[in-house]
């Protein structure tokens, strides 16, 4: 499987925010985007985990700051241990973070980078518009995170021969699977690894393929 699959064709969507405003104006803005879409919602870590236990969701929405149980204080490092387990046990999970925050995921940037599903960042303060930017680039299974998260971030090896074989080359995804001897899949991943570097996201009207190969040529990276 190339992605994380509902057992139906209907998403499923978990929010989780202990602030109730932002939950309520969250989940009806879904719901306006995805009339069809079955949207959970819940306000602590522990609860979470437990939807998880309970179902297969397409995407979890979760902000930083949160409590670990209801009653309990709102802490970024809850958010981010939350956000190590769903990395760890649901490792193509498609996942936004929405926060004010987002500078505390620098502890996260390898778990992040290695990350097979979807990871963007949607910070609190920009109107909601662009946070259902962010949830449509993760359903993709893309990457987006603030440069503040990535600033350092190199090229690794690998991600350059895709770049190479696929620019330089011309090859599929197919093709460069067999060339280096990995699954498609994994070419797939290494594609969204080089459109975060390269600060190359869906833009309407655009191939993102050819906007990488764009920026890869700009940087040096290929000739």
């Amino acid at each position: 499987m190339d992605k994380f699959v509902p057992k139906s064709n209907i998403q499923k969507i978990l929010v989780v925010d202990d602030h109730e405003s932002v939950l309520y104006a969250t989940v009806n803005v879904l719901k306006q985007q995805y009339p069809e879409a079955e949207i959970f919602q819940t306000q602590t870590v522990k609860s979470a985990l437990k939807e998880l236990e309970n179902v297969t969701f397409d995407l979890i929405i979760v902000d930083l700051a949160m409590p670990e149980t209801m009653g309990g204080t709102a802490q970024p490092d809850n958010g981010i241990q939350l956000l190590k387990t769903l990395m760890r046990q649901y490792p193509t999970l498609n996942i936004v973070v929405q926060t004010a925050n987002y500078r505390a995921l620098v502890r996260l940037k390898a778990a992040i980078s290695n990350h097979e599903g979807g990871f963007t960042v949607a910070d609190k303060s920009v109107p909601m518009s662009e946070m259902l930017t962010k949830v449509d680039w993760s359903l993709k299974g893309l990457h987006n995170t603030p440069r503040e998260i990535r600033s350092g971030l190199e090229l690794k090896p690998e991600w350059l021969e895709v770049l190479q074989l696929a620019c330089k080359e011309g090859l599929q995804d197919i093709a460069i699977a067999k060339r280096m001897n990995i699954g498609e899949r994994t070419v797939r991943h290494y594609w969204t690894k080089i459109y975060d570097v390269l600060g190359v996201y869906p833009d309407k009207g655009k191939n993102l393929r050819i906007q990488a190969e764009i920026r890869a040529r700009e940087e040096g990276l290929i000739d």
